[in-house]
């Protein structure tokens, strides 16, 4: 069988639709994880990256850590974290929050870093406090980057999330573990297959949020 058989005979399935194994409930998992670890790791790198970037300090401590984060292998962090912590659902946040992180971080600091300073002065000879400076000026013309470095670090996400059926969690990987367990390999394509529709979305979404939040103006540029 080639994969688009496989994935016809995943989907057409019935048996693949209902229960606890069921690709809504998989799915769900899912998307679970992923938004969790996307908003952990959006508490942490973007008021870092708005800081260092309002400010212009820590650039070089930025790009080191992105750079150790990004060395450090997923799955390895996920074995490290069980055998610290044991079974559970903090021991896969772990890879998944230091994955995501780097490009949120690195691509904030560099939006805000890349603002035209003309309007930025401006605001600072009107008296315009910092807080107001970097939220009503910077961050507006910074929106567009910020939003690519969370696009990448949600992709990221969905597609390493499927680590979390190694340590019994749940999720689309379930499909791929247990399907690879068993030599049901037309589970694992339609495992796959989700994750990338997933993946997709995920895509879709980032755009409509753009579209939505990005003024015409910045758009255009």
């Amino acid at each position: 069988m080639n994969v688009l058989n496989f994935v016809q005979a995943f989907f057409s399935d019935s048996a693949h639709w209902h229960g606890y194994d069921g690709i809504p409930t998989r799915f769900l998992e899912h998307v679970r994880y992923a938004a969790l670890a996307l908003a952990i790791a959006a508490a942490i790198g973007l008021p870092v990256g708005l800081l260092t970037g309002h400010t212009g300090r820590g650039g070089n401590a930025i790009a080191f850590v992105a750079n150790a984060a990004r060395a450090l292998p997923s799955f390895g962090l996920l074995v490290l974290a069980v055998l610290l912590i044991g079974f559970g659902l903090l021991p896969v946040m772990i890879p998944l929050v230091v994955l995501a992180v780097p490009p949120i971080l690195v691509t904030t600091y560099e939006a805000v870093r890349t603002v035209d300073p003309a309007p930025v002065d401006a605001a600072r000879g009107m008296g315009m406090p910092e807080s107001r400076i970097l939220f009503r000026v910077e961050v507006p013309v910074a929106l567009p980057l910020i939003l690519s470095g969370l696009r990448s670090a949600a992709i990221q996400i969905v597609s390493t999330a499927t680590i979390a059926a190694y340590v019994s969690l749940g999720g689309l990987g379930r499909y791929i573990i247990d399907g690879l367990y068993q030599r049901n390999y037309e589970k694992v394509v339609g495992g796959a297959t989700l994750v990338a529709v997933l993946a997709l979305i995920t895509l879709a979404l980032f755009w409509a949020v753009g579209r939505l939040a990005v003024s015409p103006g910045v758009r255009r540029r």
